[in-house]
């Protein structure tokens, strides 16, 4: 076991497409066997993972994992980028990210060293001089190892001085791991802690070449390097009392203020609560405070003057309550209710009729390299499910659809079919083009094409609104930010959809305001079903958009009409109160005859 001290290990692993499988398995052996022989811990030695092609992706960074088995199952669950080879912008973010003390490296005065091993089989596709010169100024041993096609003079520029201690190159992957038992003498050096005095009172952290000597928690190095002098606990603020911290001569404890408890962990406080002592008699709700408790009511009811008892009040009339059609009080509560054959909407309060309402969709699906065949055929369902969801028709809602990758194609206009059942088919027969991810240059032709009159867009004068549902599934290739707010800024309301490695940064950038109800994400294409859901929730237009007819109430037949009802409701009150005045008749005519009856009696 490597025990010479602490080192900090980032490992950089190509694996761009030129990476078979079974090489990319014999790269996760190598680190597997490397870090088998490391004394792995938060005060040892301490390791990170990054993988690079056309992108760099974090794998886990030097403060995630302490033990070797976590380390092991990380690295076994690694899935391939199968990219370009961009060596130089992983070798910035090991520079700029991973090896900063926020990702887990110790601080440069600590003296650990910085370890990089950049392990590649191909030509760098961007420059690595400059960056890798940077990344060694600033204090990070580079070892470059090549396999195969690797191209040696990139190595050697990458590479820490003396070359021929840094640089490797392996003839095929089936040796690497053979190489990394070699390697391993590299990392390796004399305990300096062990094989000399250190006179360290507490602990000796071993470095390479030398030592130096750390106190126990609670005290403080001396100015001889070595012995120790115990500290005000408490003063640095590192105690984690949630209280007051008292100290102790190399120690400190934790104490409440009145009203609380301390709790197990001897940290934090607890609240006594004086409501479980059974003596409150609040009607609802009792609450308790430091030194005391009081009483509440439940939502929809008021707290009478003997501060215990509630009475309920009519929240409809008493609270702004929203409710676009109407109001009904329940006990303590409210519901909004809408007019027959209207919906509640899922803010509890507008009311609409989905589908009712005229809508222009266009919808811009990623088709690059990197969704593959069978995905790109569940995105075409995931299209096919929000046709669903839509009244098609040349007067009510029309869809059109845009497929992009390194160029964009029109797949069909927002004139080109009339129903659900031709729009379905025309989708399920679009063919899959490849290739990149030019999400500006799609969003551009969407503002400038998709939503003119002549594809099919209704004039803004006919208040029709214009939705446009951008899906991808990773991040773009050129700038987005321009044609995504001129797409806002022209009345288009956007809707922003990713799957697997898109960029949230870039959806938000797409989607409309409020962001939260106009982005949607889904880890896998698989999973994409639930999307669907949220985008019928906010899509849905209201029912008085577009063009409608307003018929005068003084129009000639409004009138008749009304007039009909009229007599019809003033003939049913006439014949009720003839009714009325027969039943009283009867009556009266029934008590006389009662009182000719008792006088004859008497």
């Amino acid at each position: 076991k490597c025990r010479t001290g602490p080192l900090d290990i980032v490992f950089v692993i190509d694996s761009s497409r030129s990476v078979r499988p079974f090489e990319f398995e014999t790269m996760r052996r190598f680190m597997i066997d490397i870090i088998g022989n490391l004394d792995v811990g938060p005060n040892a030695t301490r390791v990170g993972v990054i993988q690079y092609s056309s992108q760099v992706q974090n794998i886990f960074s030097l403060k995630t994992f302490f033990t070797r088995a976590d380390m092991e199952k990380a690295i076994n669950s690694i899935i391939p980028l199968a990219q370009g080879t961009m060596t130089g912008l992983a070798i910035q973010y090991t520079m700029n990210v991973a090896f900063t003390t926020q990702e887990g490296a110790r601080p440069l005065h600590k003296k650990i060293p910085r370890i990089a091993i950049i392990v590649t089989d191909g030509r760098p596709q961007d420059r690595v001089t400059e960056v890798a010169t940077q990344a060694r100024n600033a204090g990070i041993e580079i070892y470059a190892v090549g396999i195969q096609r690797a191209d040696m003079n990139s190595l050697r520029a990458m590479a820490s001085p003396p070359l021929e201690e840094h640089v490797f190159l392996v003839e095929s992957f089936e040796l690497i791991q053979q190489f990394g038992k070699q390697f391993q003498d590299k990392l390796c050096g004399v305990d300096m802690c062990v094989e000399q005095e250190h006179g360290c009172q507490h602990s000796c952290i071993s470095t390479p070449g030398s030592f130096y000597c750390e106190c126990n928690p609670g005290y403080r190095l001396n100015m001889d390097g070595k012995t120790c002098s115990p500290i005000d606990a408490c003063a640095d603020g590192k105690h984690g009392c949630q209280h007051q911290c008292v100290s102790v001569r190399g120690s400190y404890s934790c104490r409440c203020r009145p009203g609380y408890y301390l709790s197990q962990n001897k940290r934090s406080c607890i609240m006594i609560d004086y409501c479980s002592f059974g003596n409150h008699s609040c009607q609802h709700e009792c609450v308790s405070i430091p030194n005391g408790h009081y009483c509440r009511c439940r939502s929809g009811f008021t707290l009478q003057p003997d501060s215990k008892s509630c009475r309920a009040t009519d929240l409809c009339n008493g609270v702004d309550h929203g409710c676009e059609f109407k109001c009904v009080s329940t006990d303590g509560s409210y519901h909004c209710v809408c007019p027959e054959g209207q919906q509640l909407q899922a803010d509890g309060k507008a009311c609409s009729k989905c589908g009712a309402g005229h809508v222009d969709l266009v919808m811009v699906i990623d088709g690059s390299k990197s969704v593959r065949p069978q995905n790109f055929e569940l995105v075409k369902q995931f299209v096919n499910r929000i046709v669903d969801l839509l009244e098609v028709s040349p007067h009510g809602t029309r869809v059109g659809l845009v497929q992009y990758s390194s160029r964009v194609r029109t797949e069909f206009p927002l004139n080109k079919y009339h129903s659900a059942d031709e729009i379905k088919k025309a989708v399920m027969d679009v063919e899959y083009m490849e290739k990149g991810t030019m999400t500006g240059l799609a969003l551009k032709h969407m503002v400038e094409h998709s939503f003119s009159e002549l594809e099919g867009a209704r004039p803004l004068s006919h208040n029709i609104p214009r939705i446009g549902l951008v899906f991808t599934d990773g991040r773009s290739q050129d700038d987005i930010s321009e044609w995504a707010k001129r797409a806002k800024e022209s009345g288009i309301v956007m809707f922003a959809v990713g799957v697997g490695k898109a960029v949230e940064e870039e959806l938000r950038a797409i989607a409309s305001e409020p962001v939260e109800q106009h982005f949607s994400y889904s880890a896998d294409f698989s999973t994409m079903t639930h999307l669907v859901e949220n985008f019928s929730l906010n899509i849905c237009p209201e029912e008085s958009k577009g063009e409608t007819e307003i018929r005068s109430p003084c129009e000639c037949e409004a009138l008749v009409q009304f007039q009909t009802n009229t007599v019809a409701i003033l003939q049913s009150l006439t014949e009720k109160n003839i009714l009325w005045a027969c039943s009283l008749a009867q009556m009266t005519a029934r008590l006389e005859d009662l009182e000719k009856q008792i006088a004859n009696r008497k």
